[in-house]
């Protein structure tokens, strides 16, 4: 599985390379592939019309073979994720609880209740703040 993954990086990254090139050698609006080579390169290269249709063949055939390996890469890469198990914070190691003096409750204590005592008298209802709010 190893080699495989070795193989297809080195076909991605020579696609790669491959796609730059042909990129760069290809003639812009101006300017054919005799700017590269020479006056007249590109008739006796490639043909009269042929630069063009030459050079846009391989670079679409150098990003299929990109875009396929980079396909491979990611399938490979989430096969590799799942058979080795986990991800990067499967390995931390969980620190042991700290016990003694300096150490947080992990519970809450339960809320006590407040003693009987005898019910208070309920207050009169002028002496309110709500009570006192003309109307």
């Amino acid at each position: 599985m190893n080699m495989m993954f070795n193989l297809v990086v080195v076909v991605q990254v020579l696609s790669a390379l491959s796609i730059i090139a042909l990129v760069l050698l290809q003639h812009g609006k101006g300017a054919d592939m005799g700017a590269a080579f020479g006056s007249g390169a590109s008739g006796s290269l490639f043909g009269a019309t042929g630069s063009s249709n030459f050079m846009s063949k391989s670079t679409g055939v150098a990003a299929a073979i990109f875009f396929g390996a980079t396909l491979a890469l990611s399938l490979m890469a989430n096969q590799r994720a799942t058979t080795v198990g986990g991800g990067v914070m499967d390995k931390v190691v969980k620190p042991a609880p700290v016990t003694g003096a300096g150490a947080i409750p992990t519970t809450v204590p339960a809320p006590v209740a407040p003693a009987a005592s005898a019910p208070a008298a309920a207050a009169p209802a002028a002496s309110t703040p709500a009570g006192q709010i003309p109307k």
